[in-house]
């Protein structure tokens, strides 16, 4: 029996006067990988925004293990078992590879380990003594999603992970988002990448303008390829 980990409803999402999201309806249950499609603009990242908090004014309702989270700050959600992997990573130039892995502090309990860490990434154990302006996108891209995997978070939302990197190392993130499913994190992705996305997702939901305007479970994906195709130009 699926439990919910997230509930969204009818939320509406402002930066000063923009009105970005108008009525998000969503459920996430735990264990579950979700993306989360659309074309530039269509609302996505504001949508993860939401969820932790980062925009300007949320109405609506945001509920996390059952708990509304509409009116915290972002510290309070990130306390609730939320890590965010924003698209411009955030890597600190000036630490070394370990020391931007440990930087963050713990928001519960079960946080991974240095060496399971190096174990699941082993790019950056290869690393760990070289600043973070020395590291490749790809490994970039490892540390700011292996950092938020050390605070104990247990839903992940990760924005465009796979964005301007090498197959190769794409295929490496594909891999620990199956890591990271079996070890039962629940994940949230928003993906421009349709090809890294479909096989890895449970869920999909479709946005345009704000809104979702289509659900698509991973069963569905052939026989709803067209209308995909129409809605994300591809």
């Amino acid at each position: 029996m699926a439990t919910e980990f997230l509930r969204i409803s009818d939320l509406h999402a402002f930066y000063g006067e923009s009105h970005i999201l108008h009525g998000v309806d969503m459920v996430v249950n735990h264990g579950e990988v979700v993306t989360l499609l659309g074309r530039n603009g269509a609302g996505r990242t504001t949508t993860l925004k939401s969820i932790m908090g980062l925009v300007g004014r949320r109405t609506g309702s945001i509920k996390v293990n059952g708990v509304e989270t509409v009116n915290l700050s972002p510290h309070a959600i990130a306390r609730m078992g939320i890590g965010y992997c924003p698209e411009e990573r955030g890597i600190f130039a000036s630490l070394s590879c370990e020391e931007n892995l440990m930087l963050p502090p713990a928001v519960g309990s079960g946080g991974m380990g240095i060496d399971e860490i190096y174990a699941m990434f082993p790019n950056l154990k290869e690393r760990r003594e070289s600043p973070g302006t020395r590291l490749s996108g790809g490994e970039q891209q490892m540390l700011a999603v292996a950092r938020i995997l050390r605070t104990g978070a247990r839903l992940l939302l990760l924005d465009e992970i796979s964005e301007g990197l090498a197959p190769v190392i794409v295929q490496a993130l594909a891999r620990m988002i199956r890591m990271l499913r079996e070890k039962g994190f629940t994940i949230i992705m928003v993906e421009q990448n349709f090809r890294f996305a479909a096989p890895l997702a449970d869920r999909f939901y479709v946005m345009e303008h704000g809104q979702i305007v289509e659900t698509v479970v991973a069963a569905e994906l052939d026989q709803k390829m067209d209308m995909l195709r129409e809605y994300l130009g591809v």
